[in-house]
């Protein structure tokens, strides 16, 4: 019977990992008294005493860290504690305001105040424009009516809604002619005889106004159920990535929209310029596309209009290549391009080959003038006379060839804008400047 013994040349191989040993470092023999004899060599003879002290220093570090992360679940627990008991006390207020409308909560405090602020700027900018008196001390009265309403902890919200609605009533009676009546799709009269005081909504729904480039309409031949819808689209570059749609004028002030579109990749808009008709938002892509997104199908289509020029913008911005535009005879597109040597065509659109049917050059160089619309198949340009006040100056009668030279002077809101759009549903005009919301009623020659 043979004996087995193991020679061990170091102590240090319980720390080298067998894998490393190799074939060639161990062998056997046989000994002088038939017993097998294993010799193992090792190329280290040295205890590793350096890697034992990096392990025990490993070893304290995470104890440490699990001590830290130990006390730091002890933290969150006791904020999760405070969290759930907010969440309980929030559930009650809104169970509470499901309950009675006439209940509140602190939210509406802080949105009323901050209406405040935005009327308040608002009524500054009106007095520095346009020179009418300003409605400040009715507004200090309504936040000291917030602030005590607040205090005292009463439900009358109602109370300060129509306080909001005397504001508003004011501040329209500063910027509108109140004398104006429209009369809605009858275009028997020799053209716009002037326009009244801009009327100034607001901020748009970004609520800044580097939102510059961009617009906010109506839509000019509306479906049945969407006579009161708006469309909003802007930003702070010369490109629009989406659109927001608002039932009424009620939504659009509350910046409540029921429809937003992310225009795609590759259907990003250009230009301010856009119009609504039939449902669909008609907007320039690119320079010289015309793009159309069906509100109804969500579905894009474009057409390429060749002779278009980028060469030509309006003055006020650059990039203003397609002007769409609706009235009550039809959709149009205003360019330029290099065959009129830029000057403006007005070309009419067919809705459905969504092509074009026809077009009338004119004496209006593009880069002159401010912008232009239509309003009963008579296209009207625009040019600045000061900081504070436009002009109409020019018109051509798609109908009868007939071009006037004019001057219907209007008051401007701030020096520049974007987008500039008549719509025959109300006959207004609406304006983009500077981000705000400006709306113009159009008397007509009768």
């Amino acid at each position: 019977m043979f004996s087995i013994l193991l020679l061990l040349v170091s102590p240090a191989l319980a720390w080298i990992p067998t894998e490393d040993w190799g074939a060639g470092n161990v062998t056997a023999s046989e000994g002088d008294s038939g017993q097998c004899i294993c010799h193992v060599y090792l190329p280290d003879t040295t205890f590793p005493a350096d890697r034992v002290a990096h392990m025990q220093q490993i070893t304290k570090d995470l104890i440490i860290e699990v001590e830290i992360q130990t006390k730091t679940l002890v933290s969150y627990e006791a904020k999760l504690e405070v969290y759930l008991k907010d969440l309980s006390d929030l559930t009650i207020r809104v169970a509470m305001l499901e309950s009675s409308s006439d209940k509140y909560i602190k939210l509406d405090f802080e949105l009323l105040r901050i209406e405040l602020r935005e009327f308040e700027a608002l009524v500054s900018q009106l007095k520095e424009s346009l020179n009418v008196s300003s409605p400040s001390l009715t507004i200090q009265n309504m936040t000291m009516i917030v602030n005590q309403l607040e205090i005292y902890d009463k439900s009358n919200l109602e109370l300060i809604r129509i306080e909001f609605a005397k504001l508003q009533k004011k501040l329209e009676d500063c910027q509108q002619d109140q004398n104006f009546k429209p009369d809605n799709g009858n275009c028997n009269s020799t053209g716009i005889l002037s326009l009244s005081k801009p009327s100034v909504i607001q901020l748009n729904a970004h609520l800044t106004a580097g939102y510059v480039y961009g617009g906010w309409a109506k839509d000019s031949k509306p479906l049945r159920g969407y006579e009161s819808m708006y469309v909003f689209g802007a930003y702070s570059s010369p490109n629009i990535y989406d659109f927001y749609l608002y039932r009424d004028y009620d939504k659009l002030i509350l910046r409540s929209n029921f429809k937003h579109y992310d225009l795609p990749t590759g259907w990003v808009g250009t230009g301010s310029n856009f119009a609504v008709r039939g449902h669909s938002i008609y907007y320039q892509r690119g320079w010289n596309e015309m793009s159309k997104l069906n509100v109804t199908s969500n579905g894009y289509d474009y057409r390429v209009l060749s002779e278009a020029s980028s060469s030509f913008s309006y003055s006020y911005s650059t990039h203003q290549i397609l002007d769409f535009a609706g009235d009550e005879n039809g959709l149009w597109v205003i360019y330029a391009s290099g065959e009129s040597k830029g000057k403006l065509v007005v070309a009419k659109l067919d809705e459905k080959a969504f092509g074009i049917e026809n077009k009338w050059n004119t004496d209006v160089y593009k880069q002159l003038a401010g912008n232009a619309f239509m309003a009963c198949g008579v296209m009207y340009a625009t040019r600045s006379v000061d900081l504070t006040t436009e002009e109409i100056f020019y018109s051509l009668d798609t109908r009868t060839g007939e071009e006037k030279q004019l001057s219907i002077p209007f008051q401007k809101f701030q020096e520049k804008y974007s987008y500039l759009d008549y719509n025959p549903t109300d006959q207004k005009l609406y304006m983009y400047n500077n981000g705000y919301y400006v709306s113009y009623n159009v008397k007509f020659n009768e």
